[in-house]
């Protein structure tokens, strides 16, 4: 193994490659398509990953939260909308998940209360607001699930081929 970095702010690209034990050559033999130059670049943030190459990054260091890191951090428009995820247990996902859940009982009513005319009025902005912000912590409860499952999926956790055929029989319903 290379030298291992001591800078402070390492990005999550060397952060993971580091852990793996890769040197920048090991892992541009791993990712391929990457030159050892360029993963410096992007380690360094002289230069943005390409959606591609965290895509091959993410496959290679079974890490695909590296897809949520890149459109929360680096991509434009992804900074703007994507939150980024942050990796949990699955049980403290499904407790955050309940407790969203539960906290938007009774709320289905006044949302429709509030919408029906299709018009947010004075009155309705602070309950409008407090849930959309319930809802934003479902969608990323959601989104963190999603990324577990994908994790468990990269290391074998999870049968791969009985969770997609089965993910593949629900689609076609």
């Amino acid at each position: 193994m290379g030298r291992v970095s001591v800078k402070q702010n390492k990005n999550l690209y060397q952060v993971r490659r580091e852990e793996l034990g890769l040197s920048r050559e090991k892992a541009s033999e791993l990712l391929e398509s990457i030159p050892p130059e360029r993963i410096e670049k992007i380690e360094n943030q002289k230069s943005l990953p390409h959606p591609e190459e965290v895509l091959v990054m993410a496959d290679a260091y079974k890490t695909p939260n590296l897809c949520n890191y890149y459109c929360a951090n680096d991509c434009p428009i992804g900074k703007q909308y994507v939150p980024e995820i942050e990796m949990k247990d699955l049980s403290q996902i499904v407790l955050e998940m309940l407790a969203s859940l539960n906290a938007m009982r009774g709320k289905q009513e006044r949302l429709i209360e509030i919408t029906v005319d299709g018009i947010v009025d004075g009155e309705e902005i602070k309950d409008f607001v407090h849930i959309q912000d319930e809802l934003e912590k479902i969608s990323i409860t959601v989104e963190t699930l999603q990324l577990w499952a994908e994790q468990m999926l990269a290391e074998n956790k999870i049968d791969v081929e009985a969770y997609h055929t089965y993910k593949n029989s629900l689609k076609e319903k």
